[in-house]
């Protein structure tokens, strides 16, 4: 393991003057900031006077990365993992990115400096091969989102199968025009369910209309943003399938606002099976994710990995979803399921 020794060999600047880095103390310029700073990346040195100690110390913490907390989705999550975690002995700390990179990887830090002892991605807001390294350090698990090339155990859903159902369930209803709206362009979960969506349209016989995509959306405003920019096509959609229950809500919330009925205008399909769809009027079709289980599994799987030590393993748990039908497209309520 380096050493502040170490740290001022490579720079060529005293043991001091390292150490006012490390502690952000201001009267160092930015030159030397910089080069103290880079020298620490290079040679992975851990800023703690303890850091030997440290490598075998075990803190039985575990950290959750999410980007919204606000989201319900994200908050069922936290509650699940958190009851998870206690069940092994262990608490668990939130870290909200704000789909933000650069938090991201100042939040991994807390693995580099074994605050925690593993890290639970629910969102990625990197390249794998930027978070990669931070594995010398400790397990990481990915749940929700996930990404190919990561070489560790990720805990997902089908979500191309969950595009497909929600949207050929429109396609059943008899809609053609069917609109899609999406949250970030760098989820792969986002990715897979538009892959499903548009499996749904091509096994109809159908193309795409780019016209019909809306992405960027998280919250009930973009929902009703969404709504309006729908309502301002010259060929406006009859249906649309979000990606988000709060979206899916504030879509409905507008409608009505307008005049306009639902389905009878527009039919509306959400993704999460969030309590908000059963309060809404009309209640709102959904795609249910099993976040208790995925949760669990989780957790399951990087306790096991804190035990053998193996974090670079790929492994994949996918769990199913289902549909559930109600009045947002079909008018009266029904619960579905499918498998």
């Amino acid at each position: 393991m380096a050493t502040i020794e170490d740290v001022a060999k490579l720079t060529g600047l005293s043991r001091t003057t390292i150490s006012r880095v490390i502690n952000n103390h201001p009267y160092v310029s930015e030159e030397k900031r910089k080069l103290v700073l880079e020298a620490m990346e290079k040679l992975g040195y851990v800023p703690n006077s303890s850091a030997r100690s440290l490598r075998n110390q075990k803190t039985s913490i575990l950290a959750l990365f999410i980007p919204r907390i606000t989201n319900p989705f994200f908050s069922e999550l936290v509650e699940a993992t958190e009851i998870a975690a206690a069940e092994h002995g262990y608490q668990l700390i939130i870290c909200q990115t704000r789909y933000s990179p650069e938090k991201e990887l100042n939040y991994m830090n807390l693995l580099k400096t074994k605050q925690v002892d593993g890290v639970i991605l629910a969102s990625i807001q990197n390249e794998w091969k930027q978070l990669k390294p931070f594995l010398q350090y400790g397990p990481i698990v990915l749940c929700n989102e996930f990404d190919d090339c990561a070489n560790v155990p990720t805990v997902r859903l089908d979500q191309v199968y969950g595009g497909y159902i929600a949207t050929k369930h429109l396609l059943e209803q008899g809609h053609t025009k069917i609109a899609y709206c999406s949250g970030g362009y760098r989820s792969n979960v986002a990715k897979s369910r538009e892959i499903g969506f548009k499996k749904a349209l091509a096994e109809y016989k159908l193309t795409f209309d780019e016209r019909y995509a809306f992405r960027d959306a998280f919250h009930i405003a973009d929902g009703k943003r969404v709504f309006r920019q729908m309502m301002a096509l010259s060929n406006r959609p009859t249906a649309v399938f979000t990606g988000s229950d709060e979206v899916a809500a504030g879509i409905i919330s507008e409608a009505l606002a307008c005049g306009y009925r639902i389905p009878e205008h527009l039919a509306v399909v959400g993704f999460d099976n969030q309590a908000i769809t059963e309060l809404t009027n009309p209640t709102i079709t959904t795609v249910h994710q099993p976040v208790k289980q995925m949760a669990q599994k989780a957790v399951d799987v990087m306790i096991e990995k804190i035990q053998t030590k193996k974090y670079d393993v790929q492994e994949i748990y996918e769990f199913p979803l289902q549909l559930i039908v109600r009045a947002s497209t079909v008018g009266s309520e029904l619960h579905q399921s499918e498998a």
